[in-house]
């Protein structure tokens, strides 16, 4: 179909996920007087935690809660909510874009924001799925608290294993670097672990102990068991990208010497892609971004699209004074 149909509900923008990023953009466009559909899968990416840190005023919020809160002052500004996967979205003749939901719904948008996360692609190892967010760790911003002064392993699969154990010491004098897969330390890195007190254990993690529902050592290849409250991995993060396959838009891979970081989607300062009229925010396009980082990411992106509407607001007010057509 190459124009909307007239069964077809119109939005100024959908907004496709609606964690943090995606719940801030809506409510900033909302409370802009823009008609606003949040089109979410109900997957969070830090659905496993137990609480959200380093956000102002949030400290130690239930992640789903803050979720829950969010969506209700959205609606309270007139923005609309589907529960459903995003399997398709591309641009129409007559401007804007067609939304196509994984039961075959369709929605129509002047613009877009994308804001649909990453994927976190653990280590194959029993027991890291089950503990993840819990006390097998990633980010030390986010759960550095909460494990300071307990035995803390560092499972190195990559280049940033070294920088990761030096990090984490500030939380911990017992922190122990498992080289498991990744990559020896140079005789610098080694002088660096030394300084800070920080073992190093050679050889394969093959698993993880856990008593009474808590992880309590690190298992290597052997059966030998090294007592850790808490294991720090980096996983590689996938940018939640499906949507852009239709949209004419790729990723970008991030590595470090090699090694695969993960994807993101690339946008400019304001998330605008190369897409006009696609906008993204949070972790689909940055990764690193914590719960704080992707609702501001939210805001400026939204900013972004109401500017942008507005352009096209004055054009057709301009065409209407005096006369002309303009397309929609």
């Amino acid at each position: 179909m190459t124009a909307y149909t007239e069964s077809e509900r119109h939005y100024d923008v959908v907004v496709i996920g609606g964690g943090a990023a995606g719940l801030s953009g809506a409510l900033t466009l909302a409370r802009a007087r823009r008609s606003v559909l949040v089109i979410d899968a109900g997957r969070p990416r830090n659905a496993p935690a137990s609480h959200i840190h380093n956000y102002l005023a949030h400290e130690g919020a239930a992640p789903l809660k803050l979720l829950a809160t969010g969506r209700a002052e959205v609606t309270g500004y007139g923005a609309e909510f589907v529960e459903g996967h995003v399997v398709e979205a591309k641009r129409v003749d007559a401007g804007g874009f067609r939304v196509v939901l994984a039961d075959g719904s369709t929605v129509a948008a002047s613009r877009l924001l994308v804001t649909t996360g990453l994927i976190d692609e653990l280590p194959r190892l029993p027991g890291m799925a089950e503990r993840w967010g819990r006390d097998v760790l990633h980010c030390p911003y986010c759960h550095g608290w909460e494990v300071r002064d307990q035995p803390i392993g560092i499972l190195a699969t990559g280049p940033l294993a070294v920088h990761q154990a030096l990090m984490w010491r500030q939380w911990s004098r017992e922190v122990t670097l498992f080289l498991h897969t990744g990559p020896e330390p140079g005789d610098a890195e080694y002088e660096q672990l030394a300084a800070r007190d920080i073992a190093v254990v050679e050889g394969e993690v093959t698993g993880l102990e856990v008593t009474d529902d808590r992880l309590t050592g690190v298992t290597l290849k052997g059966g030998r068991v090294i007592p850790s409250r808490a294991v720090v991995v980096l996983p590689r993060s996938i940018a939640r990208a499906g949507i852009f396959t239709s949209l004419g838009l790729g990723t970008t891979e991030l590595d470090k010497d090699g090694y695969a970081l993960g994807s993101y989607v690339a946008s400019d300062a304001s998330g605008a892609t190369q897409v006009p009229g696609v906008w993204v925010a949070g972790n689909v396009a940055n990764l690193t971004e914590t719960v704080i980082g992707a609702a501001a990411a939210g805001v400026r992106a939204a900013a972004a699209v109401n500017a942008d509407l507005t352009v096209d607001d004055t054009r057709r007010a301009v065409a209407r004074r005096s006369g002309t057509k303009t397309e929609s």
